[in-house]
């Protein structure tokens, strides 16, 4: 029995070892957040081309063919290999119905690629490319930072100063002062991207326009949530 007790008490021990040690005396908690706004320097564009034919073998075909021009297009436009990924493929046979009864009509293929476009004022201009080589449809274009990492961090470490600057504040307004930072709690957000650009694929004859975007600002948004002792 003696035994048993004196396991207990170890045992109690080491786990009261591991629990973290609760703040003595009054604690602050405030939630500070800060936004980083930045021009964007990278963009990501969908190019999807569609083929329709009678045969699923000749849709296929003429698929790839298409596609096949609209990326040998981005070569030529000095997008690198590793810019460009696939994002889905289809082939199905359309059908519609007709008085109850399910009536087949062509087939379609469907080959969908993202293309990652680094130089961003070059954005027109691939995308003008693409369509002039066969592409169907360009769509999904969104905006980000090629350093999004480090103002991430940045968009943090105000975060963290105005949490304690608050923290700061309503001590003082209780007539007591901040002793230590007890705990930081990050809240990830992902930022606020600006709206998709309106696009204008207008031509004329002699004097083709180049499709005009305007990539706005991105916001990079952090929140956190400080516990500090106070004294």
């Amino acid at each position: 029995m003696r035994l048993i007790a004196v396991v207990w008490i170890a045992l109690a021990c080491a786990v009261a070892a591991q629990e973290p040690a609760q703040p003595q005396g009054p604690v602050v908690v405030t939630v500070g957040e800060a936004t980083v706004r930045r021009a964007p320097d990278r963009a990501f564009v969908t190019v999807s081309v569609e083929t329709r034919s009678k045969s699923p073998r000749d849709a296929q075909r003429l698929n790839a063919e298409a596609m096949t021009a609209v990326q040998q297009r981005l070569t030529q436009a000095r997008i690198a290999k590793d810019a460009i990924r696939t994002t889905g493929y289809d082939l199905q046979q359309e059908f519609d119905f007709v008085q109850g009864r399910r009536v087949l009509r062509e087939f379609v293929a469907r080959n969908g690629i993202e293309v990652r476009v680094d130089d961003i004022a070059r954005t027109g201009e691939m995308l003008d490319a693409v369509v002039q080589s066969g592409a169907t449809s360009v769509s999904g274009i969104r905006f980000d930072l090629q350093d999004r990492d480090s103002v991430e961090r940045e968009a943090l470490r105000l975060a963290v100063a105005d949490a304690r600057a608050r923290a700061e504040a309503a001590a003082s307004g209780a007539g007591r002062a901040i002793d230590r930072v007890l705990r930081i709690e990050d809240s990830r957000d992902s930022g606020i991207m600006p709206p998709r650009p309106m696009m204008t694929m207008a031509r004329t004859a002699e004097s083709p326009a180049q499709t005009p975007v305007e990539p706005g600002l991105i916001e990079i948004h952090a929140r956190v949530t400080l516990t500090a002792s106070m004294k």
